[in-house]
């Protein structure tokens, strides 16, 4: 085995699959006219190649069931408070301050597209995010209750810096369910940001959580110091099948 051929096994061996490129390709030594110089630029690429690939793991792992951008909203369809407050949320100034996020509204409004979208930004930002509707987690959690593996759940819950639950209100809880939610939600309370996206105002929690007292205590943890952004407005979907009939009678 020659020397080029041993330096692209120990790249495989050292999983350096960028500069194993480069080793590869005849034009790239053609290219660089000191070994310095190629080393270097080698180098350069594997770690731009590496930040590329771990957004994209943080991104897959995060659980996001479809991707959605913050680019990709219409703007001017958005409620007014959204709207106004988007470019704020969007500096993710509220993850470093371990701050809440409230999406508030209407069914179709953009709760969750937003809450992806910032999910995504987060991401690429070198966040570790999580993904999940309400129905989902608390399913999870009586299932790793069940098998006596909720204490590792809680640790990684607790580590990720910004965990997205979406749809509350969708569905109601029996006893079990709502306290394990609070428990855990009450682990993130101002340690870690969490958005939450519902179709249902505070006033009306309780036709989920079924206790006044514990409703109380996760509104008071969820909003303090939190961003309460207002979606109460029409719906994309039915702007969106409006004009898709006015458009069809044409």
């Amino acid at each position: 085995m020659d020397k080029r051929q041993e330096m692209i096994e120990m790249c495989k061996e050292l999983r350096l699959p960028s500069i194993r490129g480069f080793i590869q390709e005849d034009d790239m030594w053609k290219q660089y006219q000191t070994a310095e110089d190629f080393l270097y630029h080698a180098l350069v690429q594997e770690m731009q190649d590496r930040e590329v690939r771990a957004k994209a793991n943080r991104i897959r792992s995060a659980n996001f069931p479809e991707k959605k951008l913050l680019t990709e909203l219409e703007t001017e369809r958005l409620p007014q408070n959204a709207a106004s407050r988007l470019p704020h949320l969007k500096k993710l100034d509220f993850i470093q301050e371990k701050q809440n996020v409230l999406l508030i509204g209407s069914p179709g409004t953009g709760k969750t597209h937003i809450a992806i979208g910032l999910g995504i930004e987060a991401c690429l930002a070198g966040y570790k995010v999580y993904f999940t509707t309400v129905s989902s987690l608390v399913n999870q959690l009586k299932e790793s209750r069940s098998e006596r593996t909720l204490r590792s759940f809680e640790l990684r819950f607790e580590k990720y810096d910004l965990v997205i639950i979406d749809e509350l209100g969708y569905i109601s809880f029996d006893k079990e369910g709502a306290e394990l939610l609070f428990t855990h939600l009450s682990l993130r309370a101002g340690r870690a940001s969490t958005i939450v996206t519902s179709n249902l105002s505070f006033d009306r929690w309780e036709e989920v959580f079924h206790d006044p007292v514990l409703t109380a205590a996760l509104t008071d943890r969820l909003t303090h110091r939190a961003y309460m952004i207002d979606m109460v407005g029409p719906s994309y979907r039915i702007l969106d099948t409006k004009e898709w009939l006015e458009n069809s009678s044409v």
